[in-house]
C-alpha cells in the first residue's frame, strides 16, 4: 500500500505546473501584445498616418 502522506507532495506539484502553465500563457500574451504596440509607435514614430492593420476578408 502506499504511504497517504505521499499524495500531498503530488498535489503540490501539480499546483506549481498549473500554475508555471498560467504565468507562461500570461507571459506570452503580453510579449504579442507589446510586440503589437512597439510595432504601432515604430510606425507612428516613422510620420506615417495609416498604421491600422489590415485583416485580410474571410
Amino acid at each position: 500500500m502506499t504511504d497517504p502522506r505521499e499524495g500531498g507532495s503530488r498535489r503540490g506539484a501539480i499546483a506549481g505546473l498549473l500554475i508555471a502553465a498560467v504565468m507562461l500563457a500570461a507571459g506570452l500574451w503580453l510579449a504579442r501584445e507589446l510586440t503589437a504596440a512597439s510595432k504601432m509607435q515604430d510606425c507612428l514614430m516613422s510620420g506615417r498616418t495609416n498604421c491600422n492593420v489590415i485583416q485580410p476578408a474571410q
